[in-house]
C-alpha cells in the first residue's frame, strides 16, 4: 500500500466515524453554530490526523509498542517476504486498475459539474438586473425560481412573493451572507468530490447544508418573524426549484425537518459539555494512525532483515526512526549480490549532484580488469610492515572510500582498525589504485562508496570463508607474513583468552537470537531509544558492535567496533548488553564461545 493510499483511506475511516458520532451526539440539539464548528472540524482533521506525527511518543511508551508488534504481526502478513512469479493474470493489479478508471471518471464527472453550477451562478450575477429592496442589493431573477445565495450575492425573483415573505427571505438570504455560508457548502462539495466514493461524506454534506439552514430559520425567527407564516411561506416555495444547487437555497428540502427544528424545545446549556468528547475521539484517531505507522515501520526493517536492500540518498533530519537491522549477522555492510541488481534507487533528477554518494547502485563500480586483477594488484602493492611483523600484529583492516563518477579514489579512511602500522599500508595501496569503472545509476556515472577487506596474517592455517562474518563489497584480500603457527580447529576459527577460554570466529552452528532474526529486529525496535542530543546534533549512522556469546548464551565483552558519536555508541552499547541470552552457537554439537558482530544503523528522517 503506497503513502498516498493509506492517508486517502484513512480520511474516508476518518469520515464515517464522525459521522456516527455526530449523529450519536448533535444531531438533535439546537446548539447551531457549535454543530457548525464541529462539522468543519470533522473535515479538517479527517485531513490533518494522518499528516501528524506522534511515533516518538509511541516508541516511548511500552504498550502503545506492544500494540504495534501486534498490528505489524498480525494486521500485516506481507511481512514475511516471499516473491512468487505470477503465470497467469495478476487479477489483483486488474481490479486495481479498473478501480482506478472509476474513481478518476466519477471525480471528473463531479468536478465538471461543479464547475457547471458555479459557472451558472456567475453568468446569473452579470445577467440578472440589480435592485436595493430593503436596504439590501439584491439581483433580480427574470423567471420565477426559488430564492438563494451565493456569498454576498442574493437572487430573488420578487413578483411571486408578497410584501412580508420577501422580509422573511431578505433576513434568511443575509443571514447566509453574513456568516459565509457558502464556504462551508463548497468545502463540504470539494470534499464529496474528492471522496465521491464513501456514502458517508454525501451524508456529511446533507448534515452541513441543512444546519446552516437551521441557522438562518433561527435568525428569522428572532427577528420576530411570525413562526407559522413562515414555516407555510416555507411550504408553499416546496414546489419552486432553485436556479443553481451550489448555493444556500431557501427552500432547501426536506422541510419537514426544518419545521421540527423551529418548533424544538431549546436544548439546555450544559448540553454544550458533550462537544468537548470529540477531543478523546481525534486523539484516538491520530494514536491509532501512528500506531499503524510504527508497525509499518517495524514490517519495513522486516523486509530491510529478509534482504530487500534500499540505498539511502539522502537524510531529512526532523524525525528519528528505529535502527535498520541486517539479515543474519553482519554478512556484509554494503554487499552487492546479483539477486539484488533490480533494487529500486530513488534519483530526485536526472543530474544526480556531486554530494550525494550512493551505496548500492544498479551497476556497482569495478577495478580495471575485474576482481581477478583487482586481487593481483594488491597481492603486488600490499606489503607487511616490519614493525606489525616483529610484534606479531595481524588482523583484518576494512578499507571504506568513494570511486567518484570520474573512477578516481577519493574519502579513504579506515572503516575497522587493526594496528597503525597495518591500517596505515593498507590505506597507503588503495589511495594509489588506478581509476575505476564508475558506478552507474540509470545510465547516469554516480559516487558509490566501496569497502575492500585486507588480511593481514602470520603463516598459519588457512581460515575458512564459508559463513565468516563480513564487512566488505569483496572478496577478503589476505596479506600474509611469516611468524610462529598457532593452534587451531581445524573446521573452526577462534582464539584464547588468558583464561584459556576458546573464543571463535566462525563455527558450524552460528549463535541465535531467541525467536531469530525476527524476533532480534523486534527486541532492537522496542528498545532502542535515539538519543535526543543526537537528534539535536543531527548526528547518525551505523554503530558496529562486537561481542562475545558464551557458551551459556550470554553476553559479554561487548564493544564499539566502529563508532559514530559518543551518544549512539552508548545508545547501542546499552540495548546489546541488556540483551537475553542467545542460543549460543555449536562446534562439532558442543555449545561454544563466538564472537559475534551487530550493526545498528540510526537514520534521521
Amino acid at each position: 500500500m503506497t503513502p498516498e493510499l493509506a492517508y486517502f483511506l484513512k480520511i474516508n475511516v476518518a469520515i464515517a466515524l464522525f459521522y456516527a458520532f455526530y449523529r450519536l451526539f448533535f444531531h438533535k440539539d439546537t446548539f447551531f453554530h457549535w454543530r457548525r464548528m464541529a462539522l468543519l472540524c470533522f473535515f479538517a482533521i479527517s485531513m490533518l490526523y494522518p499528516l501528524l506525527n506522534i511515533q516518538g511518543w509511541i516508541k516511548a511508551h511500552e504498550p502503545m509498542v506492544a500494540m504495534a508488534d501486534l498490528y505489524a504481526t498480525i494486521l500485516l502478513p506481507e511481512q514475511v517476504v516471499t516473491p512468487t512469479q505470477a503465470t497467469v493474470i495478476n487479477w489483483q493489479e486488474v481490479i486495481t486498475q479498473f478501480a482506478k478508471i472509476i474513481y478518476w471518471s466519477g471525480m471528473l464527472l463531479l468536478t465538471a459539474r461543479f464547475f457547471v453550477q458555479l459557472g451558472s451562478i456567475i453568468r446569473l450575477h452579470f445577467q440578472c438586473s440589480k435592485s436595493n429592496i430593503q436596504g439590501v442589493c439584491v439581483h433580480l431573477l427574470k423567471k420565477e425560481t426559488g430564492p438563494f445565495s451565493f456569498f454576498h450575492w442574493i437572487f430573488i425573483h420578487p413578483q411571486s412573493h408578497t410584501e412580508s415573505e420577501i422580509s422573511e427571505i431578505i433576513t434568511h438570504e443575509e443571514t447566509h451572507a453574513r456568516q459565509y455560508h457558502s464556504v462551508d457548502v463548497l468545502f463540504s462539495e470539494i470534499m464529496c468530490i474528492f471522496c465521491w466514493f464513501n456514502p458517508f461524506i454525501w451524508l456529511m454534506k446533507r448534515e452541513v447544508r441543512g444546519n446552516l439552514e437551521y441557522m438562518a430559520d433561527h435568525r428569522v425567527l428572532e427577528t420576530g418573524h411570525d413562526s407559522k407564516s413562515y414555516q407555510y411561506h416555507l411550504l408553499g416555495l416546496a414546489h419552486h426549484k432553485a436556479a443553481a444547487n451550489l448555493s444556500n437555497s431557501f427552500n432547501v428540502l426536506p422541510l419537514k425537518n426544518r419545521i421540527k427544528m423551529m418548533n424544538k424545545r431549546r436544548t439546555k446549556e450544559i448540553g454544550r459539555t458533550k462537544y468537548l468528547m470529540f477531543l478523546p475521539l481525534a486523539a484516538l484517531l491520530m494514536i491509532v494512525s501512528n500506531i499503524e505507522m510504527v508497525a509499518r515501520t517495524t514490517e519495513k526493517f522486516a523486509k530491510e532483515v529478509m534482504g530487500q536492500t534500499t540505498a539511502q540518498v539522502a537524510a531529512e533530519p526532523e524525525i528519528a526512526t528505529i535502527p535498520e537491522l541486517p539479515a543474519e549477522e553482519i554478512q556484509k555492510i554494503t554487499a552487492p549480490q546479483n539477486e539484488k541488481a533490480k533494487e529500486t534507487l530513488e534519483a530526485h533528477s536526472k543530474s544526480i549532484p556531486d554530494s550525494i554518494v550512493f551505496e548500492v547502485v544498479e551497476e556497482m563500480p569495478e577495478f580495471p580488469g575485474g576482481m581477478q586483477a583487482l586481487m593481483q594488484y594488491l597481492a603486488k602493492n600490499v606489503k607487511y610492515p616490519a614493525e606489525a611483523h616483529s610484534a606479531g600484529i595481524q588482523g583484518r583492516v576494512i578499507i571504506s572510500f568513494i570511486v567518484k563518477k570520474d573512477g578516481s579514489i577519493a574519502d579513504t579512511k579506515i572503516a575497522r582498525s587493526v594496528a597503525p602500522s597495518l591500517d596505515k599500508e593498507a590505506e597507503r595501496v588503495i589511495s594509489t589504485m588506478p581509476k575505476w569503472k564508475p558506478g552507474k545509476q540509470r545510465g547516469e556515472a554516480v559516487n558509490v562508496r566501496f569497502t575492500v577487506p585486507v588480511m593481514f596474517r602470520l603463516t598459519g592455517p588457512e581460515t575458512p570463508k564459508a559463513e565468516e562474518i563480513k564487512q566488505s563489497d569483496l572478496e577478503e584480500v589476505v596479506v600474509v607474513g611469516y611468524g610462529p603457527k598457532e593452534d587451531s580447529t581445524p573446521n573452526a576459527v577462534g582464539v584464547k583468552t588468558d583464561n584459556e577460554e576458546t573464543v571463535f570466529k566462525v563455527v558450524e552452528t552460528m549463535p541465535k537470537f531467541p525467536g531469530g532474526t525476527a524476533g532480534l529486529m523486534q527486541y532492537l525496535a522496542r528498545s532502542i531509544k535515539y538519543p535526543v542530543i543526537a537528534q539535536e546534533k543531527k548526528q547518525q549512522g551505523r554503530v558496529i558492535i562486537q561481542m562475545v556469546i558464551g557458551q551459556d548464551g550470554s553476553i559479554s565483552n561487548a564493544k564499539v567496533l566502529r563508532s559514530v558519536s559518543p551518544s549512539l555508541d552508548t545508545e547501542a552499547m546499552r540495548v546489546v548488553s541488556n540483551m537475553p541470552k542467545w542460543e549460543p552457537g555449536l562446534q562439532r554439537g558442543q555449545a561454544v564461545a563466538v564472537e559475534y558482530t551487530l550493526p545498528i544503523t540510526f537514520r534521521l528522517q
